[in-house]
């Protein structure tokens, strides 16, 4: 806890002077010695950078060490200066108190005894027990709606942690930025690349003299590529998944994909209840061919209540069955106000089938015209559009669904030659060697009814509870 020979060195550490000297400016050596950990080569480069640059920005796939990395930097960073505070962020919750916080845990617990038990780790705070007040970690999860994360710290020995930068709002930087000028301050940001555009994506680019910047593939670190292959299969080597998740690359044709991927990322994990006073909607996308699947998506206004289900090999009468177990097995609240099938191919047939168990089914015609003829070609391309400005509101909710992500992040758009919006085809989609969106139309179909509609009244209540199931017994409420 010491910034040089001269400075003051807290009376716990006055014995260690020596050896804190010498891991001050070497933070790979603390790493080795203090934590008796070996770096990887990407991760002794970066632990060499941050003591001659006061900005870093490490790009990377998944499972390359990131977590690791960034824990390491607060402990040296609070055990080799003093006073010095550290303040960490990530977008959500879970990736700072969970993943940040419990690597931190990890590395703690691996400190010499007398230097462990110097600190005390809390779940949001790793505070130096002697001097609380004066030196101190503190996690605050990144918000748009308060954006304080990176304000109000102020210290002769200051580092900022984004972890996951890319998922975090521009106006989290916006309003840190003059913290994150003070002299002697250290900026270190890391994650997967999500996003085209923003603070992170710029730290690589328009400001990347102002960076010591690094490019992690998951392919250089071998503890790393136990994921590769399940990515390739999943998603294709071509895949933004591939590019973001393995690669460490920025996604591309982020201008003309309909859903950018880091808008459908930050929808996980979002603090967002549904809206109680809204009855919920379903989708079904009803397969037609080989092997396609049904998909059944289950929204309530500003959030998609469950991963998609979905089915193969199913014809009409068993998929009208197994919507139909799902409303039984629903409680009352969480029954749809509309059940909303797409009609084309068999689907109609399933949605006449629907109607006859007396379930709010209703079909929907993708290929026909949609409500706005002078900006859409076909309601499909309406619907994805609606969809579209739904994650664009930045306060809606998705189950972590990777299957789904996959899809709502795949097709692009274009116009046509009146400027109308066309979105890919599934068979384009196809041809690229995705799979067929599925679960993704079966969730955009949700949006066929236009507003979500208001809880019904206790006559509608009444009518939908006195559903007879197929044994002949009534349905209670």
């Amino acid at each position: 806890m010491i910034a040089a020979a001269s400075q003051p060195v807290h009376p716990l550490f006055a014995r260690a002077q020596t050896t804190l000297i010498r891991w001050r400016d070497d933070p790979a050596l603390f790493v080795a010695e203090a934590l008796r950990a070996r770096p990887e080569p990407w991760q002794a480069e970066a632990l060499k950078a941050v003591v001659s640059r006061d900005r870093l920005a490490v790009r990377s796939g998944h499972g390359v060490g990131k977590s690791a990395f960034l824990s390491w930097l607060i402990l040296w960073w609070l055990v080799t200066r003093f006073p010095a505070r550290v303040a960490a962020t990530a977008p959500t919750a879970h990736q700072l108190s969970d993943v940040l916080w419990g690597e931190i845990a990890k590395w703690h617990r691996r400190l010499p005894d007398a230097l462990r038990d110097a600190f005390d780790l809390k779940s949001d705070r790793l505070d130096l027990e002697s001097a609380p007040n004066e030196s101190f970690a503190a996690a605050r999860t990144a918000r748009r709606e308060q954006p304080e994360a990176f304000q109000g710290f102020h210290c002769e020995h200051m580092l900022f942690i984004a972890d996951e930068a890319s998922g975090i709002d521009d106006v989290i930087f916006e309003v840190g930025a003059g913290a994150m000028s003070t002299a002697g301050a250290k900026t270190v940001l890391a994650g997967n690349p999500t996003r085209s555009s923003g603070y992170f994506f710029d730290a690589f680019h328009r400001l990347r003299k102002r960076w010591w910047t690094r490019r992690v593939s998951s392919e250089e670190v071998s503890r790393a590529r136990g994921h590769i292959d399940d990515i390739i299969e999943t998603y294709g080597r071509d895949s933004n998944a591939y590019r973001v998740r393995v690669l460490g690359e920025f996604p591309e044709q982020a201008d003309e994909a309909v859903i950018p991927l880091d808008w459908i990322e930050a929808a996980v994990s979002r603090a967002v209840e549904p809206i109680a006073s809204l009855r919920p909607v379903w989708g079904l996308d009803v397969a037609r061919f080989g092997n396609d699947r049904t998909a059944l998506a289950k929204r309530q206004g500003n959030t998609l209540l469950e991963p998609v289900l979905w089915w193969r090999g199913k014809d009409t009468m068993q998929t009208a069955g197994l919507v139909m177990d799902e409303w039984r097995e629903s409680p009352e609240p969480e029954r749809p106000g509309e059940i909303l099938v797409d009609a084309i191919g068999i689907g109609a047939g399933v949605a006449d089938r629907l109607n006859e168990l007396g379930l709010p089914s209703r079909a929907i015609n993708v290929a026909e015209q949609p409500a706005r003829t002078d900006r859409f070609a076909r309601s499909r391309d309406e619907l994805w559009w609606r969809a579209r400005e739904w994650f664009a509101e930045r306060d809606c909710k998705i189950a972590a669904d990777e299957a789904l992500i996959s899809e709502l992040s795949a097709p692009t758009f274009g116009f046509t030659s009146s400027g109308r919006i066309v979105v890919e085809s599934k068979d384009d989609m196809k041809s690229r060697g995705h799979v067929s969106p599925d679960l993704a139309d079966a969730f955009v179909l949700t949006f066929a009814g236009g507003l979500d509609r208001l809880a019904p009244p206790a006559r509608e209540r009444k009518r939908y509870a006195g559903l007879r199931d197929r044994s002949g017994t009534w349905m209670s409420q």
